[in-house]
């Protein structure tokens, strides 16, 4: 790092020479609200001002934290100019403050303290060029016309009648205005010259700041870096951001006309803070990482997509920044034209909007690069290739989902096949990104084939297995396919309640003689083909009574295909178990010609017995830190709540004195039969062992899995 200085500052010592500040251009703009940051600086320097006028001897001051500023290239022979690279909220506000302080103080008739304060904030009628803008803080970015107005409006501020009345800079001028004008109190009463000379000296030189001062030379990007820890932290968009512009500026481009035309992320869709595992990011910052994912053929950590962003540009794109950002622009468009198309409740989605779609339903992102970079500009891929890319990709995600697999190795694969392909024809793509994912051999990454899904899915109780968004979705694919047959438009997305045809009370209205015929029953009663969508929930009452009555009421529902065949399918016949084993093969087909595989495909797997996680014992959990010897496990059966037992530093565990080398052998011990153990036993906070074994093989990368059994 270059020249750096770091001085410590009084507001007096920072502004008062005829200077500049200018905000750039992409800078984050003006965000301090009332509660978080106006009210307790506000707070800090009342303190400041009381203390001072209760204990003059005292000087106390208060440090108001950093700012960075770099020293312009481009200086005028008089006045400094200084980019702010970070701290300008502080600056922004400080400003404002001084500014609505000296209004009230000019209009009491105090000139001399408005005076000192107003050199504050605007600079000397002589050292500036005729028609120029006497202020001191310069903003590039959006807040400008907002600042400009209210820091040289004449007092007294009616904030309401501006032009920009709704800013959030106006409104900061207004809440300082009135709170220091409270604080004042009646320019009749006898404190007031002595508050309002307390209030001025605090402002001039009762607040410290540690300004930090680059040369034009240095790279502020690092610096910038360095700070973001401080203040409202940056998102890798904001980075991203500061790091375009200053490229841009580089190459001599026209910053403004790009930030204002080919820079997409400032709008409420791009800010968004959306969920990602157990992390928010912003929705920018997220299109940013699958961007380069599918620039880069690489899977990149979300802390790792500004630094990934920077290294593309400077070493692989080959491109000016001022030709990348329209194709970002573009690819960003079309995102959000995809993400809104999801969202929408009715009309009919095509492939891409659909797998959107599904993957918000699903809880998953892993897909986007891939949609990102088949639709790059320039590729122009046939709409049948892309549909048929879209739907063995969509196969693979939503195959694993159903047989609930973990998912965490899948964004290496997407990435892994992008890199495959990058050069690859466009007429070759579409089979041989198919020919990737049916090689795909093991059990983290593997594209499960129809035996499997037959087997699993016949008896699975799909209704408490699978997380509600993801089950509607798959009911929502099944009726899409039943109306294309007959060319009906899509199914509405709005969140159709799902009905189980045999109610999940069933015991009182449709009761069965034999206790081995009531555990046939129960056992279907989650199951898919026990399941509809209906367009309005039934009242219970309908929903649970007798099968006669219920079969009316659907009728109201038969607009959907699916629920319409289970009234064709039952007449003069009764909803039971025969009929609920036919449909859920019936569903599975649909499902599995919803998501297809390769002719001859069958998902075999090269360690299949990780699949169950079978060979993962307590001591492999003990060693990954995800539990600890002493930990207490918990009884979670009904009729041994409550019943503790230790674990061992050798992966044992210790139950009333006796010692058990598996969870299944001490929940037998219990219970006197066998007993599924990783079921049985909780951890402190609740989780199933089984739980935390889960966790344990999602974490781990699958080849991995491998030398463990070896």
């Amino acid at each position: 790092m270059g020249h750096v200085e770091t001085f410590k500052r009084t507001p007096l010592q920072l502004f008062n020479l005829p200077q500049h500040f200018v905000i750039p251009l992409f800078q984050r703009p003006y965000v301090w609200k009332e509660d978080e940051q106006w009210e307790p600086l506000w707070k800090d320097i009342r303190r400041i001002a009381e203390l001072r006028i209760a204990e003059p001897h005292l000087a106390a001051t208060h440090f108001l934290g950093a700012v960075v500023i770099q020293s312009h290239e481009a200086q005028s022979k008089r006045l400094t100019t200084w980019n702010v690279i970070d701290g300008q909220q502080r600056l922004t506000t400080l400003q404002i403050l001084a500014d609505a302080t000296c209004a009230l103080l000019a209009e009491s008739g105090q000139t001399r303290l408005a005076g000192q304060l107003e050199r504050l904030t605007h600079n000397d009628e002589i050292y500036v060029e005729e028609g120029d803008s006497r202020l001191k803080v310069r903003h590039l970015n959006k807040d400008k016309p907002a600042f400009d107005e209210v820091m040289s409006a004449e007092p007294p501020v009616d904030h309401a009648d501006l032009t920009h009345a709704d800013s959030q800079i106006v409104a900061a001028h207004a809440y300082f205005s009135t709170v220091v004008e409270q604080w004042l109190g009646s320019p009749e009463s006898g404190d007031y010259v002595s508050k309002a000379k307390e209030l001025t000296d605090v402002l001039l030189d009762g607040l410290q700041l540690v300004s930090i001062e680059l040369e034009a030379s240095e790279n502020s990007q690092e610096i910038f870096e360095t700070l973001n820890a401080r203040g409202t932290p940056l998102t890798a968009a904001d980075l991203v951001r500061n790091f375009v512009f200053q490229r841009l500026e580089a190459e001599g481009g026209d910053t403004t006309k790009a930030y204002r035309e080919d820079w997409p992320f400032e709008t409420k869709f791009w800010m968004k803070e959306v969920s990602v595992g157990r992390n928010f990011v912003s929705r920018s910052s997220l299109f940013l990482n699958q961007w380069l994912v599918a620039c880069t053929g690489e899977e990149v950590s979300p802390q790792a997509t500004f630094n990934r962003f920077k290294s593309y540009v400077e070493l692989e794109s080959g491109h000016k920044m001022a030709d990348l950002l329209p194709v970002i622009k573009s690819q960003a468009e079309q995102y959000e034209a995809w993400t809104e198309a999801a969202a929408r409740p009715g009309g009919s989605l095509n492939a891409a909007e659909m797998a959107v779609y599904r993957m918000q339903a699903g809880g998953v992102e892993v897909l986007k690069p891939l949609l990102i970079w088949l639709h790059e500009p320039g590729r122009d891929l046939a709409p049948d290739s892309i549909d048929k890319i879209i739907r063995a990709a969509e196969s693979w995600v939503v195959r694993r989902q159903l047989l609930r697999l973990s998912g965490s190795d899948l964004g290496r694969i997407v990435a892994d096949v992008i890199a495959a392909n990058l050069s690859a024809p466009s007429t070759d793509l579409a089979e041989r990104i198919t020919g990737h994912l049916a090689r795909l051999n093991v059990t983290s990454t593997y594209w499960p084939g129809d035996e499997e899904l037959r087997r699993t899915l016949t008896t699975e109780a799909a209704y408490s297995r699978f997380p509600r968004g993801r089950l509607r979705m798959v009911l929502e694919a099944i009726e899409d396919s039943y109306r294309a047959e007959t060319g009906q438009p899509q199914i509405e997305r709005k969140g159709y309640p799902i009905e189980h045809l045999l109610p999940r009370s069933w015991k009182d209205t449709w009761p069965v003689g034999t206790p081995e015929e009531a555990e046939a029953r129960q056992a279907r009663v989650h199951r898919l083909g026990n399941l509809t969508l209906l367009t309005k929930s039934l009242n219970s009452k309908v929903s649970n009574g007798p099968w006669t009555s219920k079969r009316g009421a659907l009728q109201d529902h038969n607009t959907i295909t699916l629920t319409g065949r289970v009234i064709k399918r039952t007449e003069g016949e009764t909803w039971a178990e025969p009929l609920i084993d036919e449909r859920t093969t019936e569903l599975i087909d649909r499902l599995l010609s919803v998501w297809p595989v390769p002719e001859g495909h069958h998902g075999k797997v090269v360690d299949p017995q990780t699949k169950a996680g079978d060979w993962v014992e307590l001591k492999h959990l003990i060693e990954a830190g995800l539990l600890a010897a002493g930990d207490k496990l918990v009884a979670t059966h009904r009729d041994f709540k409550g019943t503790e037992a230790v674990l061992t530093a050798d992966g044992a565990i210790e139950l009333g004195g006796k010692r058990f080398t598996s969870p299944s052998a001490a929940g037998h011990s219990l219970r006197k039969r066998a007993t599924n153990g990783w079921y049985f036993w909780a951890v402190a906070d609740g989780r199933r062992l089984r739980d935390v074994r889960t966790e344990f093989q999602n974490s781990m990368p699958a080849d991995e899995q491998l030398e463990f059994d070896a």
